[in-house]
């Protein structure tokens, strides 16, 4: 279906983000359009992270996974 464009560093670096991002919303840190704004980059982020496939990498043809 698709081909693996992330390695391991940057599908850990993106889960920590979105871990952040959920952290933030969920104290109360963050709120608003802000909020909403993180927490749909931190779903994002967590769903690429989970299966190794950056959409946008794709388009640009790039890759962080060597062959």
């Amino acid at each position: 279906m698709f081909k693996l464009n992330m390695a391991s560093w940057d599908r850990i670096g993106r889960a920590v983000i979105a871990l952040v991002f959920f952290a933030l919303i969920l104290t109360g840190t963050v709120s608003g359009a802000l909020g909403i704004v993180l927490g749909v980059v931190g779903v994002i982020l967590l769903l690429t992270a989970i299966v190794g496939f950056c959409p946008l990498y794709m388009l640009i043809k790039f890759s962080t996974l060597k062959s």
